[in-house]
């Protein structure tokens, strides 16, 4: 175990460790502390406690001593300038077109540094701002960017609640937030209601999402089956404050045919947590579908359909055999056609031509297959002279 005292500066809500050095300081006392930046100005919030070592981050520093009226009129001084140098440094920001917001300048209380605190959305090169404030002010200066969160935890302001904000007044650190506490909590998932000024989710989702989470246990979820003193029933919402489950009953009704279905009763009911039972999730949620109309009708609807388009002659087959098309020819047309190109025996070669001729300009689509046949044989040579059987 290790004594220290806690010591809290101006404008942060984070309490750091010290070393008493072996002095006596009251609560709310002014100090003068020795940090990596240097002498700071702070203010005891916890006296001499001891702690577990595993709480302290090394090298553990002092506690110079008490401040005195000197030192507290360096501090006020120090405050005075800020605004003289943070309205200098954003002229030489919009003389250098540098695309950065200028939040709080600080002083370090030996004033052997000037921080300057900005916001951007990218990186930003400002190497040549650093030398030209240094000219200005003869002393180090830093330019450190930060995010929107520390940019309202700097400025401070007055949150939805009506007091200040948590991270400005006595959050030392700044917790996660998700937006499945705004769901575990049952709020509207409405940005504008639960930002902060910041524009992220407020801080307090945090705070509460604990007894949520602990009072949340053995609730069921809307729309989920349980079972109640008055039987099934499915859940139409959740008080997780106040105990509170309101559902309605289902009911079961026979149709026409002679099947069941489920229906959920007009009256809601409100049970507390110890007064339902949650079923098994594999036994499904909510209500089941109505069942539909029995397959037995369906089938003898389609059959009639079907009879009907049989009738009229407007059945899917003639459909896809296509309306625009022509109608086919009959098989006596085309056994004529093909009886009348025929080649007769008393014709010679010359009579062979002239009816493979009219066969090639009056064919159609149906006999192709059967000119390029006819077209694979050998015809006969001009002037040559048939066979004969002598």
């Amino acid at each position: 175990m290790i004594n220290v005292v806690g010591v809290r500066f101006p404008g942060s809500g984070r309490e750091y460790y010290f070393d008493p050095a072996g002095h006596l300081y009251r609560k709310d006392e002014e100090v003068i502390v020795e940090t990596a930046r240097g002498m700071e100005f702070g203010l005891i919030t916890m006296t001499e406690t001891a702690v577990p070592e595993e709480q302290i981050v090394k090298p553990l520093r002092k506690v110079l001593r008490s401040a005195d009226a000197r030192d507290r009129a360096r501090y006020e001084e120090n405050k005075a300038k800020r605004e003289q140098a943070l309205v200098l440094c954003q002229e030489k920001v919009d003389a250098r077109g540098l695309d950065m917001k200028l939040v709080d300048v600080e002083y370090t209380f030996d004033r052997s540094k000037i921080i300057f605190y900005f916001t951007a959305d990218g990186r930003v090169d400002f190497r040549d701002l650093v030398k030209d404030l240094a000219s200005v002010f003869k002393t180090r200066i830093e330019l450190r960017q930060i995010g929107v969160r520390d940019e309202a935890k700097l400025m401070g302001g007055i949150g939805n609640c009506g007091r200040g904000l948590c991270c400005r007044e006595w959050m030392p650190d700044f917790q996660p937030v998700s937006i499945k506490m705004a769901k575990t909590q049952n709020l509207s998932l409405n940005p504008t209601k639960i930002s902060g000024m910041c524009g992220r989710l407020m801080c307090c989702l945090k705070f509460e999402n604990d007894i949520y989470q602990e009072l949340g246990k053995g609730m069921p979820g809307i729309g989920e089956r349980i079972e109640t003193p008055e039987g099934l029933a499915v859940v139409m919402d959740v008080n997780i404050l106040i105990d509170k489950i309101k559902c309605r009953l289902i009911q079961t009704e026979t149709n026409a045919e002679g099947e069941e279905y489920e229906k959920l009763d007009s009256e809601i009911l409100v049970y507390g947590k110890e007064d339902i039972t949650r079923l098994d999730k594999r036994r499904g949620k909510g209500l089941q579908n109505p069942p539909r109309k029995p397959a037995q009708n369906v089938g003898k609807k389609k059959a009639q359909e079907a009879s009907e388009e049989e009738e009229s002659g407007k059945g899917k087959e003639a459909g896809r055999s296509g309306r625009n098309r022509p109608p086919r020819r009959r098989k006596e047309e085309g056994a004529d056609r093909r009886e009348a190109g025929k080649e007769s025996p008393e014709s010679g070669a010359s009579g062979t031509q002239q009816n493979a001729g009219a066969e090639n300009a009056k064919g159609d689509g149906q006999h192709r297959k059967r000119r390029r046949h006819r077209s694979r044989r050998k015809r006969p040579q001009e002037g040559a002279k048939p066979e004969s059987g002598e």
